[in-house]
């Protein structure tokens, strides 16, 4: 069974759309490209993982349902009501834990990493995080849930947190804001102001909080972000980050005992010797942005091949069960390329580059006549000729883009 969050790809990228229009008519933009591009593919690279973290995501609960589960419960929808309800408080402890356990944090700063916000940023998600939430709810399957309606309202879950990434909603009625998580209640959340730090975790009821004493209203609109900001684009990075700098840190600890502690209390604490902990600092008043500028066609060009990547990433999210396994691996490992490229683009003008990405466009028609050539009959064979037009347009247009860039960095480079 597809999971609803990739059926609903589509209407994101809709809605993405009406809010982009809307601060056209507005005035009022909360978007800027590379940021964007970054939530986007952090959000493809998740998806890609997920096809192969799907044992710890899926296959343990479904063991654990099988095998050890202590009743017989029927699937309708009574079931799955209570299911959509318990799998929020599961989300809710999870969602917790990943903010104060350090270890657990890395696999979950990524989708706090931007300092944005808007519709993007919901699809900013982790690569890693299920190696650290999926046992939050095989209680769930112990109790004898069946898993194709947990599925399903894990989907349905986070399907409802996409629209409150938005600043262009104020406040909901009070009644919806007494028992549901709403756009106010989220940007809490997201704020990196120590008055909004661990505050407000509820995926879609927000009396969790209220219950477990974890809530705040929103006062002033937040800084968003981390309090140790990013400064990158680039999407594997933005998942690893916080694991190097936190395995840097345990290697400084004297003992076993600290090194546990680093790893398992909450984000910043360290040993005396190391500083003590690390509270959250206040934003500086003259704080600004992580930004970087690219010329309007290394703009166009990354719109272009974040359309091909959009091809890609579908036919892989869609297909990729009737592919043969090597297949599964050279598609993953040509989708995160791309999305890595895409952080190089904005960041970096140098050899390394341009090689990366001359290679990068030879090898989609190969990936292409790959998947034709084992077999796979959801693909035509003048998909490997459109694959091969489309590879040619696009280093055509990449010389052309740099080309121009280098002549104007000759130009400039030139005394007056």
């Amino acid at each position: 069974m597809l999971n609803p969050v990739i059926l609903s790809i589509p209407i994101f990228f809709l809605l993405m759309a009406v809010e982009l229009i809307y601060e056209r008519i507005t005035k009022k933009h909360t978007y800027r490209l590379h940021d964007a591009v970054t939530n986007i593919s952090t959000g493809t690279l998740s998806q890609v993982s997920g096809v192969f973290l799907k044992i710890l995501k899926i296959g343990i609960y479904v063991l654990v349902y099988e095998n050890l589960r202590l009743f017989d419960l029927p699937s309708n929808a009574w079931t799955f009501a209570a299911i959509f309800v318990l799998y929020d408080l599961g989300y809710y402890w999870e969602h917790r834990m990943a903010h104060t356990i350090s270890l657990f944090w890395g696999g979950h700063v990524v989708h706090h990493q931007s300092e944005d916000y808007n519709l993007s940023v919901a699809l900013r998600q982790t690569s890693t995080g299920a190696l650290w939430g999926f046992f939050f709810y095989l209680p769930m399957a112990l109790a004898g849930f069946d898993p194709n309606q947990v599925l399903m309202a894990a989907g349905f879950n986070l399907l409802y947190q996409f629209w409150i990434h938005t600043e262009h909603i104020d406040k909901m009625p009070r009644w919806f804001e007494a028992v549901l998580n709403t756009p106010s209640h989220h940007r809490v959340h997201h704020g990196r102001d120590p008055k909004y730090i661990d505050k407000n975790y509820a995926g879609v009821f927000i009396i969790w909080d209220k219950i477990f004493g974890t809530f705040t209203y929103e006062e002033e609109r937040p800084n968003y972000g981390t309090t140790v900001p990013l400064k990158s684009w680039n999407p594997l990075f933005a998942n690893f980050a916080h694991y190097t700098d936190l395995f840097k840190v345990v290697g400084k600890a004297r003992t076993t005992k600290d090194k546990l502690k680093i790893l398992f209390y909450k984000p910043g604490w360290l040993p005396d010797y190391l500083g003590g902990y690390q509270a959250p600092p206040a934003v500086p008043a003259d704080y600004t942005k992580y930004d970087t500028a690219v010329s309007p066609g290394v703009r166009n060009y990354i719109f272009l091949q974040f359309a091909v990547l959009a091809g890609v990433t579908t036919l892989f999210l869609f297909m990729n069960e009737s592919f043969t396994w090597y297949n599964v691996v050279a598609y993953a490992l040509w989708i995160t390329w791309t999305t890595v490229m895409f952080g190089f683009f904005a960041e970096r003008n140098d050899w390394i580059t341009k090689a990366a990405e001359v290679l990068r466009l030879l090898t989609l028609p190969v990936l292409v006549w790959l998947l034709v050539w084992s077999g796979f009959e959801g693909l035509p064979l003048w998909a490997v000729w459109v694959s091969t037009v489309l590879a040619a347009v696009s280093l055509l247009f990449f010389y052309k883009v740099f080309a121009e860039e280098n002549e104007e960095a000759q130009v400039k480079a030139q005394p007056n």
